[in-house]
């Protein structure tokens, strides 16, 4: 058995939320939000963490429109896919992301985790949504 991880990205202008899954690639949590610097420093600091969190694969939240096509956010989000790809060699898969942070907006609302600091959280909840469809999706 291969060892490795699964990172999760809800990419946002401002924040971006990351997950990653254990090692055996069966469990994703919620890892942490960074906020967006530029384009460099943002594929920088991905590259760096993909290395020390031994990840083998990304799956990217593609933003669509409720009709599933795509958009603006969803072309800036394959841009940024592409790149990150390209630079750190680590394949990047997109998955459906619609009412991901509605789920998550959802989720903390039931735990009922105050305004001030869902802010802070639900682009890394919504981050471990998307990692925890995709992983659904290929258990099938």
């Amino acid at each position: 058995m291969q060892y490795g991880r699964i990172m999760g990205i809800d990419y946002g202008r401002v924040r971006i939320g990351i997950a990653l899954t254990d090692l055996l690639k069966t469990i994703a949590s919620p890892y942490e939000v960074y906020k967006s610097v530029s384009r460099k420093a943002d594929i920088d600091y991905f590259v760096r963490l993909i290395k020390e969190k031994e990840v083998e694969k990304i799956v990217l939240g593609l933003p669509l429109n409720m009709d599933g096509s795509e958009g603006e956010r969803a072309h800036k989000t394959r841009a940024f896919g592409e790149e990150l790809e390209k630079t750190s060699k680590i394949p990047v898969v997109y998955q459906d992301e619609r009412l991901s942070s509605v789920e998550a907006e959802s989720y903390l609302l039931d735990g009922d985790v105050r305004r001030d600091k869902r802010k802070n959280l639900i682009d890394k909840v919504s981050a471990c949504i998307i990692l925890e469809d995709y992983l659904r999706s290929v258990a099938k």
